[in-house]
This record gives structure tokens, sequence and C-alpha cells, in this order.
């Protein structure tokens, strides 16, 4: 057993010696996770490494790959899901966080949360009140207080260890690695340089490439959108990419091991320069991070124009996986002048063979590796990001006259919905942010999944395509019947079938292989002062996977809940779904609310971090800071 601090031996031995009533004939038996399932490993920050064993292979292949990856990492689930074996039935009533708790090594008790009771195996399961801190030992308590079915006390407390495993180490030794670069303005296909005033730009068209055939998608920057900007430029960088071809960053000892670049990505950007001259040190510039389904001419034009009003420019990347096909290109158009032609820096790959170019194709692993989805996709823009930051610090002459055009201090990141996911994970990395805002993060991705009606397929298809399958229904066709039976935060204990079971262990071994980009893991570890936007009643990203985040900051004083369940009450022509509120000028009815949040999110970053303003002031429909911090998904039918 792994050395444990004394105040958590104390706290555990007042415990276990508590006398018992009644003569118990249930036995608890030895409780999941546990370090008896780890093998010492001096490579590691906690000093050992997973070693689940394996079922049959040839039986259950895709058991044996996720476990595969999971003995990849140097500790156990920062939330776990724990499970409890009993010999007999108990009284699951008697289960709760007084009876099950984990004690760390200062002696803090951490209790449970979302019970389920496995009648079939006389099984409990549950999680975790509170994410636990990362590369720590923790000891996980039974104690007599739990009841068979005839009142009487079980037959002896239980004690195990288990370590988590740690979340920063690898990218933290990469942001040591990174060096400064110069970002290139000479992109078009005739060598010319690509800053162009706004009042000389007609249009923006690009082509995206969707196939690899190829086809194009076409479409145009809506300039109007853009009052406030004097100048739009396209740029790149070099940054070290440090993902395979299968999209995953190769495992090392979080200790001594060091992460090794793969290659090179040259990340092309998009930016906005508010009009006038800027000021002494070059103007503060908002790095901007875009959605899922997304990319840096979408929701960042959005803002762009808000910001530059401001006196702040914006500048956006694509995520690892987006923004169409390498082919693609934008042409600018200009009064009096030749067209210009360049590259859209499409980061997508057609990973499943199939000639098409999806929206989010090369984000996360597949196959063997499949269980890591996106996680090293996010990791890697985070890495990309941190680059920019690089480049932004070494001062940055967009118009080629000498002198630097952005600030290479007043440096601010924002992010929607993806964007605020791997946002809350470069804030909680890098130190040379100024400010930040998180809109409509959530948090793990498989919860995300789980709850959201936009997503649930996802873990549908999952299920259904495993070897053998764990899809427990007649798939309906979109794939979202199947029934895992895991209770939200704070609701009754629930009963499961081994089939829900059998889901439930997937989902978390999901959640387990995914923390190293689980916005939650870092939010404990922000670098800068942050605010968090989010909506009540988010379809996309459900508001317990925010609340997920705001728990493990503390941050609930420090996050904005737009209102939109009286919104909508107020006025029914708003769309049900309030995910896209920031970014929704469109929509007249919506309009507001947008411009609201997105003057809170300049104001904040103005102010370096120090003003927060509540986006409608004494009206109802934002509350700054929130009075809830919601578990429940309030979603209008």
């Amino acid at each position: 057993m792994p050395r444990i601090a004394t105040a958590a031996l104390l706290v555990v031995a007042a415990v276990l010696v508590l006398p018992g009533v009644g003569l118990a004939t249930v036995k608890v038996g030895q409780p999941f996770p546990t370090n008896l399932y780890t093998v010492r490993d001096h490579t590691q920050a906690t000093g050992l490494r997973v070693n689940l064993p394996k079922p049959d292979c040839a039986a259950r292949p895709s058991d044996c790959a996720d476990i595969d990856v999971l003995n990849q990492l140097d500790g156990f689930n920062i939330q776990p899901r724990i499970s409890i074996p009993f010999s007999g039935p108990i009284d699951v009533s008697t289960v709760s966080g007084s009876t099950v708790f984990l004690v760390g090594p200062r002696g803090d008790r951490v209790g449970i949360n979302q019970i389920v009771w496995e009648p079939a195996t006389n099984t409990v399961h549950a999680e975790t009140d509170e994410q636990l801190r990362e590369a720590t030992t923790y000891l996980l308590v039974v104690t007599r207080g739990i009841r068979d079915i005839d009142g009487e006390s079980i037959k002896a407390a239980r004690a195990s260890s288990f370590t988590t495993q740690s979340i920063r180490s690898i990218s933290r030794k990469i942001r040591r690695q990174l060096r400064k670069v110069e970002p290139s303005f000479v992109l078009g296909s005739g060598g010319e340089r690509t800053v162009f005033p706004l009042s000389t730009v007609t249009s923006v068209t690009w082509e995206r490439q969707i196939s690899t055939a190829p086809a194009f998608s076409t479409s145009a920057l809506f300039l109007p959108l853009l009052a406030g900007v004097g100048t739009i430029a396209f740029g790149s960088y070099e940054s070290p990419d440090y993902e395979t071809a299968a999209n995953v960053i190769p495992a090392v000892g979080t200790r001594t091991g060091k992460p090794r670049p793969q290659g090179t990505n040259s990340v092309q950007f998009s930016l906005f320069l508010p009009t006038g001259s800027p000021p002494s040190g070059g103007w503060p510039v908002g790095i901007f991070g875009h959605g899922l389904t997304d990319w840096k001419n979408g929701a960042p034009p959005m803002l762009a124009g808000r910001l530059a009003q401001n006196g702040i420019a914006t500048i956006a990347i694509n995520v690892v996986g987006h923004g169409g096909g390498p082919l693609g290109t934008y042409t600018v158009n200009r009064a009096g002048l030749p067209p210009v032609t360049l590259p859209i820096g499409g980061r997508g790959i057609d990973q499943d063979g199939n000639g098409s170019i999806d929206s989010t194709e090369g984000v996360s692993a597949v196959g063997a590796k499949a269980l890591i989805g996106s996680r090293d996709g996010l990791r890697q823009t985070t890495i990309d990001l941190m680059q920019l930051v690089k480049v932004l610090r070494g001062g940055v002459d967009v118009d080629a006259d000498g002198a630097d055009d952005l600030s290479s201090s007043r440096i601010y990141y924002a992010g929607q919905s993806f964007g605020g996911m791997y946002g809350t994970q470069l804030l909680g990395l890098e130190r040379d942010l100024r400010a930040g805002v998180l809109n409509v993060p959530g948090g793990p991705s498989i919860e995300i999944a789980r709850l959201s009606p936009s997503f649930r397929a996802l873990i549908g298809l999952s299920l259904l395509t495993r070897t053998p399958p764990l899809y427990n229904a007649i798939p309906n066709p979109t794939f979202t019947n199947f029934h895992e039976n895991i209770p939200l935060r704070g609701l009754a204990p629930a009963l499961a079938t081994p089939d829900e079971t059998a889901i439930q262990v997937q989902i978390d071994r999901a959640e387990w292989a995914q923390q190293a980009a689980n916005p939650a893991a870092y939010a404990p570890y922000l670098k800068a002062p942050a605010i968090f936007q989010f909506a009540r009643g988010d379809q996309t990203v459900p508001n317990p996977t925010t609340s997920a985040i705001l728990r493990a900051c503390g941050c609930a004083d420090r996050a904005t809940l737009y209102r939109h369940d009286l919104a909508f009450a107020a006025n029914t022509t708003l769309p049900k779904n309030p995910h896209t509120f920031v970014t929704n000028i469109a929509t007249p009815a919506a309009a507001p609310f947008a411009l609201a949040a997105q003057q809170q999110i300049a104001t904040f970053f103005t102010s370096d971090g120090a003003t927060t303003v509540d986006p409608d002031g004494a009206a109802p429909f934002f509350e700054t800071p929130t009075s809830i911090v919601p578990e429940d998904l309030a979603f209008i039918p």
C-alpha cells in the first residue's frame, strides 16, 4: 500500500473501530478502484502504472483494446466510478456519503453521489461527490453503517487504497519545450502579403474541401459583422505536432518521460484588427476558440466586431480536425485591385477512408485507440494555442512598418463550447494569458454526449459497433434508446441490470482515459482571472456538465447564467436550445442577449479581468454571479 498520511489513517481507524449491531451475515468484498490493479513504475509521477487484467481477447477484443489504453495511465480516474460488491442483498437506503467515503492524505473526507444498486451481483456503484486531486492516494472506506435487508450491520468495515492519475504533467512538459517562432503574412498564391484594409475588401469567399475527390463547399464572410474592424489578415506559424498519424500523443512516463514532436503543423490564423492606430505597445488581442464542427471563420467573426469596438483585436485558429481539408482556399476580392487567393488552412482529414472529410474528422482517435476519443486532439489544439501565445509574446508586426501592431503582454482568451473546453485546459496551463472567458463549456466529454440530444447517438453507435456489442435495446433510427440508468447528482439511488452496468463501466472508462483533456480536471489550476458564461437548459452542453467545472474550481461566484428559461417564457420565438446565445446575432429575438454577453467579454478583457458586468443590469435574464449551480437538464421541450 502506498504511504498514507497520518491524518488519513487516524480518520479511518476511528471509523473501523466503531461497534456494529446484531449478527451480520453480509460481508463487503474488494472495492474498485484499488491499487491491487497496478504495478510499480518509477518513470511515472505516481510511482505506479495501471495494470488491469484482460478478459478473453478473442471473445472481447474491444475490452482488451480499451484496457491497453488504460494500462498506460499512471493512476485511476480523478472522479471514479466506485464499485463495492457484497456477499448478499443490502438496504440501499443506508448507502450514503456517511457510510461510504474517501479520505485524502490530509484527512479530508469525500462522500459519494449518483448511487446505483445492481441486485443481480449485489454490488453498489457510485461516483465520488467531488473531483479528486491528481496524483494522490486515497483510502476508500466502507463502514458498518451499511445494513442488510434485515436491518443488521454488514459483518465488517473495509478500507482500501487507490491512487489517482496525473493530469497536467505531460502538457506542462510540452509547454516548457515550446520556443518563440515568427508568424508569416505572405500566404498569397502569387507571393502576396495577406493583410487587407477592410475598406478595400469587397468580399472574402472560400472553398472548403469536403472530400478527397476533391470537392468543395462555398461560402463567404459576412462583412457587415465586422463593424469596428479596420484590417483583416491571414497568417501562419509553425507549431510542433505531438500527435501520430493515428491522432494519438504517445504515452511517456509522467515523471521522467520526454514527449517528442512527431512533426510540425503549419497553423493558419484569421486576424481582425480594430480601426485606427494601435495604442502604444499594440492592440490588446483576444484569442477566440471555436466550437465543435465550427472553424476559425465561423464564430470568431461574430465577436470580432464587438471586441474591435472595445479596442481589442481577435485572432483564431482551426481546432485539429476542423476547417475542411488542406486544399481549401480563400479568395479576397478588392476594389480596384486584383483578387488574392490563399490557402484556407483546413486541418480535417479523411480518417475513415470513405472519401469525405467531415466537419470534425481528425480530432478523435479511432479503432483500437477509440477510447481516447478527442483527448489528444484537444491537447494538441491547446499546444497550438500555447505556441500562438509564444508568437504573440514575441511581438507581431502585421503591416510590415517595423512596429508591433499586437500587444505582447495584453493577451486574452475566449472560447465557445468546445473552445470553452480546451480553453479551460489552456487557462490551466498557460501563464501568459491575462484573463479568460469560457462560454458554455462542459466536461467530461462523455457526459456531454450521454446527456445531450445532439451527441447521444455517438455513444449509441460506439456501443453498437463494439465486439461484443453493448447496445442494450433494439436500436432506434437515431441510436439513442440504449439505457444506462445513471441518476443525476442528488437523486435517489437507481437500480441497474447487468447490461446497464456494462454501459456504465464503458462510460467510466472513457471518462478515465480522457481526463487529461477534461476541462473540469484543469479548472482548479486556472492561472488567470476567468469567468464562465452558460445558459439554462443548454441542450448541446447540458447544465450538469458545466456545473462539474464550477464545482471543480469553486467558480460559481465567477459564473454568469443566461436564464433562457425566463427569456423563452417571455418570447417563444427564441430557439429552444440556447447553446449559441453569445453568437446568435442573426435571430432578432436573440441578438440583444448575444450582444450583451459579448460586451461582458469585452469589458472583462479591457479591465484585465477586474470587472465582470451583469450583461442586462437589473433585468432578470442574466444572473451575475449565478444563484444556482444546476444539476438538472431543464430542456425546453
